[in-house]
């Protein structure tokens, strides 16, 4: 199954899109928004998009739980199960331990794909190319051996996602 997943927008809602956009374009099956959403406008986007998605609140985003039952909203951590496979959701990065198979999380703006004990914790890195001049996010394409992760990244005067490949094989 092939999972989009984007974090950090804040207030860019046009590279949310155009995110959303890419990672549905390249056979997401599944939006996962790791926080900092801070735009209604963003949960939209997710609402509108043609797959399921899950979005949980960030460290910016109290204002939006006044929207909780009108889109998939969750507090973190959030466990849930996806393709045979359970995943833990946070922004935050505090609750690292590796009791899920997949730890997912944002905040830090920075991408991160590391496969320890078993585990994959990953961060998309930022949507909202505050800390570095490009638009991040990724695909996570779960097979029932390995956990294959795809990196993209825009910089800003591109049309263009370049990607870097890593995979992992389950046990």
């Amino acid at each position: 199954m092939k999972i989009g997943i984007l974090s950090d927008t804040h207030t860019k809602t046009a590279y949310s899109q155009q995110v959303i956009d890419h990672l549905v374009a390249e056979g997401a099956e599944f939006l996962i928004h790791a926080g900092d959403i801070v735009k209604d406008e963003v949960l939209e986007q997710l609402k509108k998009a043609p797959c399921r998605y899950i979005a949980v609140y960030g460290n910016n985003d109290a204002h939006l739980a006044q929207l909780h039952n009108r889109y998939n909203l969750v507090q973190e951590p959030h466990y849930f199960k996806l393709s045979h496979t359970k995943f833990k959701l946070m922004h935050l990065p505090f609750y690292m331990s590796p009791d899920a198979e997949i730890v997912l999380f944002g905040h830090t703006h920075t991408f991160e794909c590391d496969f320890k004990n078993n585990t994959l914790f990953l961060n998309p890195g930022e949507v909202c190319a505050r800390n570095k001049p490009i638009s991040e996010c990724a695909m996570l394409d779960v097979t029932p051996e390995s956990f294959n992760v795809t990196h993209y990244t825009r910089p800003l005067n591109d049309t263009q996602f370049h990607e870097r490949h890593f995979s992992f094989e389950r046990e």
